[in-house]
Formats: structure tokens, sequence, C-alpha cells
């Protein structure tokens, strides 16, 4: 158990959409199992959590006005998680970036046959490096175009269309995509650039790719890459869905 505080959701009686709370996770009646045991990221549970009679306060429900509760306003809350974990892939990703540059930079020995003095001259190792900047700066300029463009329609709160958020949708979405795929490809190809003696346990930097690994399959961008097609092909919004 990681947390002081649970955001739930639950089905109520005579609302179309669930009611959302905040509560202690201590509150008596809530159960959790501690089964979530993969690997990578610990403190993004996904194990089985069980309520039996728990009590819900009115104060802390995250409440709607009842004459708003038909407008697309609160679906926002799946475009904050996205473009949330967009950036948290992102940012890993450019940590394992340094933390490669500063290895091959200080540890890493150049290879027999390679006719330089030192790893940092390697070209075969810039090349991995170069090639590996630019996915990194393309899916930072991506991801700041889905900020962007949750801000956009953040402003316009209960105004907002359906076309308005369904193509701010597909800029996350997009962002999404090409930072899951740079950051799996950084936290794989960083060992390219280290050499052997990095992947020593002492180092732990499988705890990148581990990390990586774990967050983008709760989301698996497949899906995310449909509604891309969808929009690119037929013009067609997302779904208002849990992840999109």
């Amino acid at each position: 158990m990681d947390s002081a505080r649970l955001l739930i959701s639950a089905k109520s009686t005579g609302f179309d959409r669930p009611v959302i709370a905040v509560i202690p996770t201590n509150r008596k009646g809530i159960i959790i199992q501690d089964d979530w045991d993969s690997f990578g990221q610990r403190q993004t549970d996904s194990g089985t959590v069980i309520f039996n009679e728990v009590l819900l306060k009115n104060e802390e429900v995250l409440d709607y006005y009842e004459q708003d509760l038909q407008g697309l306003f609160p679906t926002l809350r799946t475009h904050i998680a996205q473009t949330i974990l967009v950036h948290v892939i992102l940012g890993v990703a450019e940590g394992a970036f340094e933390e490669a540059k500063n290895y091959t930079k200080n540890v890493t020995r150049p290879w027999l046959t390679s006719n330089v003095e030192d790893a940092t001259s390697d070209p075969y190792t810039i090349r991995h490096y170069g090639e590996l900047f630019v996915q990194l700066k393309a899916s930072a300029a991506l991801a700041q175009n889905a900020a962007d463009a949750l801000q956009y329609v953040w402003g316009k709160e209960w105004s907002l269309t359906e076309q308005e958020r369904g193509e701010c949708g597909i800029t996350i979405a997009t962002a999404k995509v090409s930072v899951a795929k740079t950051a799996l490809e950084v936290t794989n190809r960083m060992f390219d650039v280290m050499g052997a003696r990095a992947t020593s346990a002492r180092y732990q930097y499988d705890r990148f790719w581990r990390n990586i690994r774990t967050h983008t399959l709760h989301d698996p961008i497949e899906y995310k890459i449909r509604d891309i097609g969808n929009w690119a092909l037929n013009s067609k919004v997302p779904e208002i869905t849990p992840y999109s």
C-alpha cells in the first residue's frame, strides 16, 4: 500500500455518469490485496482492491452541477491522465539517455578494432547517439503539442464540443505513440553505446527499460494507432473511454 488517498469511481442509481471521489486508503472496508508483483514502476500498483461497505462522505465526492452532467468538460480527466503519462515516459527516456551519455564518456572503453582512442570517438556510437537524440527531440515536440492542445480544450470548459475533444485526443495519442516507441528504443539501445559492463547489477540500468515496458503495456499503443489511423483516413474522432 503506497498511497494515503484513493481516487475511486462507482455507478450511482439515477445518474448516467459514475460518481468520482477521493477517500482515505486506510478507511474501514477497503482491502488491498497487495498482489501486484510485476517488474518495473513499483509505484504504479495495479493490484486488486476490494470494497466492503465502505463509507463515502459527501465532501469526498468530486461533484458536478446537475445541469452540467451532460457536458464533455469532465471527460477531459482522461486527456489529463494521458498527457501526464506522455511526459512521465518521455522523462524516463531522457533520463536514460543522460545516464548512458555519462557512462559512455567516463566508463565505456573503445572496441579493440575501432581504431579510436576513446569510446566517444567511435563512429557507430556517435551514430546511435545522433539517432536517439533526433527521436527524443521529435517526441518532446509532440509532447509539447499535446500539452498545448489540452490547455486549449481546458479553456473551453463547458462549451467544449465533441469535435474539439476528439481532435485533442488525437494530438495526445500521437504524442503517446511517438514517446512510447522512442522510450522503448532508447532504454534498449542505451546498452549498445555503454557496453557489456553496463549490464552489471550494481548500476541497475535495466530499471529504465523495465519501467517503460510496464508503463506502455497498461495502455497498448496499437489502439492509439488505430484511433489515429481512423482519424487520418476517415476523420472519425475516438470513442470516449477511460483511455481516450
